[in-house]
C-alpha cells in the first residue's frame, strides 16, 4: 500500500509543478504584452521612426537629383550626402542618450 501512495503523491506533485510552471509562463506573457501595448500606445518609437524616415527620404531626393540633373557638380552633391551622414550620427547619438 505504501508504494501506491508514493506513486499517487508523485503523480500529484508532477501535475502541480507542471501547472505552476504553465501559469507562471502565462502571467509573464500577459505582463510582457501589457508593456508592449503601452510602449506602442505612447508612441515612443514613432518619433525616432519618423526622423529616420525623413532622413532617408531626403537622401533619396538627393540621389534622384544626382541621377537626373547634369548641371550641378558631382562634388557638391557628394558633400550634401556627407552632411546627411552627419545628421544620421546626430540622430544615433540622440537615440543612445534616451
Amino acid at each position: 500500500m505504501d508504494g501506491d501512495l508514493v506513486l499517487i503523491f508523485g503523480f500529484i506533485l508532477t501535475v502541480v509543478v507542471i501547472t505552476a510552471f504553465t501559469i507562471s509562463r502565462i502571467v509573464s506573457r500577459v505582463y510582457d504584452h501589457a508593456e508592449w501595448k503601452e510602449l506602442h500606445k505612447s508612441g515612443k518609437n514613432s518619433v525616432a521612426s519618423d526622423e529616420k524616415y525623413a532622413l532617408l527620404e531626403e537622401r533619396v531626393r538627393v540621389l534622384e537629383r544626382i541621377a537626373t540633373d547634369g548641371n550641378p557638380t558631382l562634388a557638391h552633391q557628394i558633400d550634401q550626402l556627407r552632411d546627411l551622414q552627419d545628421n544620421d550620427r546626430i540622430l544615433a547619438n540622440r537615440e543612445s542618450a534616451r
